[in-house]
């Protein structure tokens, strides 16, 4: 065993839009670290209870990236019409929201890293997004000449800026091979990209939790089939194309409930709204739940006859769809991103065309008049993740990282490079 002064700090940073998949599984890989070798710290941008319970797996500060929420501020001016009409007044506007944002939200946040990171020189950063969401500690870690690693859950597309501050972290974790390539278009060396699955905490998932006891909770029918999209409400996750499905499916399927199933951003609270307004206008509103943020995901899952992932943009990963694997559901998916790389379509589970209410109709028409299917599908799907989803297996894969990282760029056995296709 190493002695204390041996076990080398690792500060995560965790700057996303709100509390999804990437803080869970961010959090997973922090109880999974082996104590003996690093000691994690968490800085997240944003506090409250889901955020503040980090603090019971490692020492955790907050250090808020948003005090002013700009969006919303552009939102606001729209609708007033001071912008939105003239060309050159649109782009006076957009500099000088940029230059807000930079010194309201980016400067003290950035300043309170710097600090923090000066006063505690850990070993290594370890960023829990892609670079531009992360920018304030990458910044400060390389004025302060401290190696990131930067875990890329996201889709690629940006700025000029965003482009060179993929040139600082020493190394890129990207969840799938998916964004491992994307983050290779972007010039990265190949050797600098170790793609790792994210894992679950397999034993924590019971697949005897009671659906049926969640169910009631929520007043829905003991036979009713229920079909949820869980994640959080921002419009690219696809509540708007659920909708489109159900509008399809409602009036000869009695028996259908649509569940979104997800808390709900500050920013993106318009957008709640919107969704709440189309479906009170919908004959069959009583069969659309919204249940805000659920803590009980087995149970949640259990009460599912379908798990939906429905995003209009390529998932990275897709925390969603592993879960539902792992617990032996029947998950549905677009058939882009990572969804292509977690599900064999029509064994493990299914694909859909991306943005096509019909084709995700027609899936689920499928599945709703085959239980055998969902079973036999839910069986497979759950021996598929059990093997490739362990947290136990993507924790070594990052502690070598680090190691690789920490100790000279010598390779490791466990490393695995992405290979060109």
């Amino acid at each position: 065993m190493q002695s204390a002064s041996n076990v080398r700090t690792v500060v995560f940073v965790e700057n996303g839009i709100g509390y999804g998949g990437a803080v869970v599984c961010m959090r997973y890989l922090v109880r999974a670290l082996d104590r003996t070798r690093f000691r994690p710290v968490v800085v997240t941008g944003r506090r409250g209870g889901a955020y503040e319970a980090l603090s019971d797996d490692a020492e955790w500060h907050c250090f808020r990236d948003q005090r002013l929420d700009v969006d919303r501020l552009r939102a606001a001016l729209q609708r007033s019409g001071l912008i939105g009409r003239w060309r050159l007044l649109d782009a006076i506007a957009g500099q000088l929201l940029a230059r807000l944002d930079d010194l309201v939200n980016f400067l003290p946040c950035f300043v309170q890293t710097l600090w923090f990171l000066l006063r505690r020189r850990p070993a290594l950063v370890h960023v829990n997004n892609e670079p531009l969401c992360n920018r304030a500690a990458i910044l400060a870690a390389a004025l302060l000449r401290i190696p990131v690693v930067a875990h890329v859950r996201g889709e690629l597309q940006g700025s000029w800026l965003m482009r060179r501050l993929y040139r600082l972290p020493r190394r890129f974790i990207p969840v799938s091979q998916w964004v491992g390539e994307n983050i290779a278009r972007l010039g990265v060396d190949r050797d600098r990209i170790t793609q790792s699955y994210d894992g679950l905490e397999l034993a924590r998932l019971d697949v005897g939790a009671d659906g049926r006891a969640w169910r009631e909770r929520f007043d829905l029918p003991a036979d009713a089939f229920l079909v949820g999209l869980v994640g959080l409400l921002i419009p690219w996750k696809g509540q708007q194309l659920l909708l489109d499905a159900l509008e399809r499916l409602m009036p000869r399927v009695p028996n259908l409930y649509g569940l979104m199933i997800g808390g709900t951003p500050d920013e993106c609270a318009g957008y709640e709204d919107l969704l709440r307004a189309r479906v009170e206008a919908l004959p069959w509103r009583e069969r659309v739940v919204f249940t805000g943020h659920v803590s009980n995901l087995s149970a949640t899952y259990n009460a599912l006859d379908i798990v939906l992932s429905a995003s209009t943009s390529p998932e990275p990963l897709g925390t969603v769809v592993i879960e539902g694997l792992a617990l032996g559901r029947a998950v549905v998916a677009p058939r882009h991103g990572g969804a292509l790389e977690m599900i064999e379509d029509g064994r493990t589970g299914f694909l859909f065309e991306p943005g096509s209410a019909e084709d995700l109709a027609r899936v689920i028409d499928r599945l709703y008049r085959d239980p055998a299917l969902r079973r036999s599908v839910g069986a497979a799907a759950r021996a598929s993740a059990l093997q490739r989803f362990s947290i136990e297996k993507h924790a070594a894969e990052v502690q070598a990282v680090y190691e690789q990282v920490l100790d000279g760029d010598r390779p490791t056995p466990t490393s695995q490079a992405l290979t060109a296709r």
